[in-house]
């Protein structure tokens, strides 16, 4: 048998060999490209995940609640040297006094009770103590001594701060404001049994009761224009009041205002703007019958009052004004504090908070805003003699009945917030009613914060629905006949037109429609409205009109470019409704439209309004909803109208019933982009709203969204304040908002996928 050789094909080796290596080619960018996707869509996940983690994290400890820890216990310094009337601490929580009623002044250390200095303040022989009071925060550290002669002795606590050797050292100290002679304020010599005083720079102001009387003394400098000197001048007056029963004395620091109570609970409110004749503008009783008042404070800023009572109720009473009858005082909140009387009530300087002290010694922190109870310690039950807050609000010190002296450290840092005062109707400070406000900051340090996200949210979604009822008729109306009716070329100019608007910063069409937009509705309001009708009813006019032409003229235009024709019709219709604006106002309505909607329907106007807002950023979210459902509508496939057309269906009958329900998935997608796109959008409602969080309907009202409010606050708050957390808590909300309804319009699509996918 003979061997035949069958040469081989070298070609076809390496043709097998070039396509074995273009195969693993293929399979190693296949598997690239699908690990990529995989990777990038869970690094997507997990950056939103993240963003969600770290807002959680910045806003946590708004709702951590506060801490009171006892640190130490000690005797109370220099107990020999009389009963305490008042305890009082400095800011740097180092230092606190002692002022007992032998006229001796303590300073000790407040973490040891270690004695610094002790000072007896000026008492004349033949003179007693007989009454004691506090200053208002504006006297800066004066406490005031009412001696049995009638005479007063004004005293101010201040505290040196030096650093020698680079230690800081705090040295307390005592000045006499008024001189260390006792000012005689009562001449007929009567024992000052109750006194209150406001102390100022240039007037000062003080209130005493005698056996039978109420005597104002106010004092007041007058200065010359070429010298800081002045003359000091007097002026004297009693209060035609039963004194009998009055057992506390309140000023408040603009010297206006007089409180006068009774154990009872009677209230007497006087107006002492004029020292020489005070009036009384209301008298009531304030607590429940049988009980008896037991402390009184003012709460920071003087506007209201926190009275507690023998039952362990301390209600806030605030100056509201009225309707008729100017301001009157009103029981705005209440706390129940105990089960025993209220002996104490210390109000924070900086904030809205205050701290009391029952008659076992249990100590509360409350916050009157938030109306939270942020902490409660039980007392030892031997009782309380005095108690004190730190200008911080971060140190307590209590001195109890068996002569202990406690030191409580305290965490208390973000008191204001709580989901009342963020979502519900919270009652402010010289406010008629509870009310949802936003108002994060003010000039004035005595200001009351109010962090109500229920105005934002109510903005952002007025915003939101506004921008949708100008964005949706005209995107998804536009959508569809250029999908659907038009022809290919004219598609080509018409769809890049308008997806090009959406390259459009947001800041140009912000500063367009503050600047061009509103001024320009402003003046042309009625002509709007009249657009609004003549469009419509000129596009109607025309195409009636259309069929009657001559077949000629109807031949010379392209089949589908008949849409063109109707732009200078739109144009001449809206140029037309702008033009009889003016006269059609005063024809209609006397004057302009807008003080019509005023006088008949109360409805204010303001030029930056939901309505610019709403034109605005609906030309914003046009092109994002209708590109997107264009490509739906266009992306049915053809066999699906082609097929309904050839079974005797019309156009229309195909795009209602078949085109519209296939590309329904699409079509809802867009809409929910747009609306995520009017809900996050910044900058046009930044500059096109006027800012304002006001809840109201109206069109013609301001608003302020969510996005805004961060945009326009964040710059200015302080790393980790309130605020500053709040406004993180505002940016978790849209995200929450956003997420959740994106999460559901996802699952509706699915729905709607799946029902007409057999289509």
């Amino acid at each position: 048998m003979s061997k035949i050789n069958v040469p081989t094909n070298s070609s076809s080796s390496l043709q097998l060999s070039t396509g074995g290596v273009h195969e693993r080619w293929r399979l190693f960018k296949d598997a690239t490209a699908r690990y990529g996707v995989v990777i990038g869509g869970l690094g997507v996940i997990f950056a939103i995940a993240l963003i969600f983690f770290y807002l959680l994290y910045v806003v946590y400890p708004l709702f951590i609640s506060a801490t009171a820890q006892s640190v130490n216990q000690y005797d109370v310094p220099e107990l020999a040297l009389g009963k305490t009337l008042m305890l009082e601490i400095e800011e740097q929580n180092e230092v606190a006094a002692r002022f007992t009623d032998s006229g001796e002044v303590i300073f000790f250390s407040v973490a040891t009770g270690k004695v610094i200095l002790k000072e007896s303040i000026k008492i004349p022989e033949g003179s007693k103590i007989v009454s004691f009071s506090q200053g208002s925060p504006v006297s800066e550290g004066a406490v005031i001594y009412g001696l049995s002669d009638g005479k007063a002795v004004i005293v101010k606590y201040q505290y040196k701060i030096t650093y020698p050797n680079n230690i800081r050292l705090i040295t307390p100290l005592l000045t006499y404001p008024m001189g260390e002679a006792p000012l005689v304020i009562n001449e007929a010599g009567d024992a000052l049994e109750k006194i209150a005083v406001t102390l100022g720079n240039d007037a000062s102001t003080f209130v005493s009761k005698t056996a039978n009387k109420i005597h104002i003394s106010h004092f007041e400098k007058e200065k010359t224009l070429f010298s800081e000197e002045g003359t000091m001048t007097r002026t004297d007056a009693v209060i035609d009041y039963s004194a009998a029963d009055v057992n506390h004395i309140l000023i408040d620091k603009k010297e206006k205002n007089l409180y006068l109570l009774s154990t009872n609970g009677q209230l007497a409110l006087f107006n002492i703007s004029n020292k020489t004749t005070p009036s009384l503008t209301q008298e009531q009783t304030i607590i429940q019958s049988g009980q008896t008042i037991t402390s009184v404070s003012f709460l920071t800023a003087d506007l209201s009052l926190l009275v507690g009572d023998s039952s362990g109720l301390v209600s806030q009473w605030s100056k509201v004004r009225g309707k008729t009858n100017g301001f009157t005082m009103q029981k705005i909140r209440a706390f129940k504090v105990s089960n025993k009387p209220v002996v104490s009530i210390n109000a924070e300087q900086r904030r809205k908070g205050f701290m009391t002290v029952d008659a076992d010694g249990a100590l509360g922190i409350y916050h009157s805003t938030s109306e939270r109870e942020m902490i409660k310690e039980q007392g030892d039950g031997s009782g309380v003699i005095a108690a004190t807050l730190s200008p911080r609000a971060d140190v307590a010190i209590v001195q109890s009945a068996n002569n202990k002296i406690s030191y409580w450290q305290v965490d208390n840092e973000h008191p204001e917030v709580s989901l009342r005062s963020i979502w519900q109707e919270v009652w402010y400070e010289s406010y008629p009613k509870p009310d949802y406000i936003w108002q994060s900051s003010s000039a004035n340090s005595d200001f009351e914060p109010k962090y109500s996200l229920t105005p934002l949210v109510f903005g952002t979604l007025k915003a939101a629905f506004y921008a949708m009822l100008v964005a949706m008729p005209l995107a998804l109306m536009g959508a569809i006949y250029t999908a659907y009716f038009m022809t290919p070329k004219m598609r080509q100019y018409v769809k890049p037109s308008i997806e090009l608007m959406g390259a459009l910063p947001t800041v140009i069409l912000g500063f367009l429609a503050g600047l061009w937009l509103a001024p320009l509705i402003e003046e042309y309001l009625a002509g709007l409205f009249a657009l609004l009708m003549l469009v419509p009813l000129s596009v109607m006019l025309f195409s009636y009109a259309w069929q009657y032409l001559p077949a000629s003229v109807k031949q010379s235009i392209p089949d589908g470019w008949e849409s063109a024709i109707l732009i200078p019709v739109i144009i001449l219709s809206a140029w037309l409704a702008i033009k009889v604006s003016i006269p059609l106002e005063s024809l209609l309505f006397h004057g302009t439209l807008r003080d019509w909607f005023k006088t008949e329907f109360g409805i204010g106007y303001d030029q930056r309004n939901a309505l610019v807002v709403g034109i605005a950023m609906g030309f914003a979210v046009i092109p994002t909803i209708f590109s997107i459902a264009e490509d739906a509508v266009f992306s049915v496939p053809k066999h699906l109208t082609v097929g309904s057309l050839a079974l005797g269906a019309t156009s229309w009958q195909t795009m209602t019933k078949v085109v519209l329900l296939t590309a329904s998935p699409g079509i809802f997608s867009a809409v929910m982009i747009g609306l995520g796109r009017a809900v996050g959008e910044t900058m046009i409602v930044l500059m096109a709203t006027g800012n304002t969080p006001v809840m109201d309907l109206s069109v013609f009202q301001g608003l302020r969204t969510l996005a805004a409010n961060i945009a326009v606050e964040m710059p200015e708050s302080a790393v980790d304040s309130t605020h500053y957390r709040v406004l993180f808590l505002a940016a978790l909300v849209l995200f929450m908002f956003t997420f959740i309804f994106n999460t559901l319009a996802e699952i509706i699509r699915q729905r709607l996928r799946e029902k007409y996918s057999s289509l």
